[in-house]
């Protein structure tokens, strides 16, 4: 089930909904507006070699495991 992130350019609100079909209305939560813009959303994938790579140099979060 896809989480979706919306702008309303309204009010300006930015807010997260699950959306369970695409042709779904969804209304900013702020101010009730029923025009609301879908963002591009950044995702993440963790696991692989670059989320274990150079643990310990400090530049981010270390993974173990997995």
């Amino acid at each position: 089930m896809p989480i979706y992130e919306f702008t309303c350019p309204g009010c300006g609100n930015e807010f997260e909904k699950l959306v369970l079909g695409g042709s779904v209305a969804v209304a900013c939560p702020a101010c009730g507006a029923d025009e609301v813009e879908r963002r591009m959303s950044i995702f993440g994938v963790g696991g692989g070699a670059a989320a274990s790579s150079n643990p310990g140099s400090g530049n981010g979060p270390t993974y173990s495991g997995g």
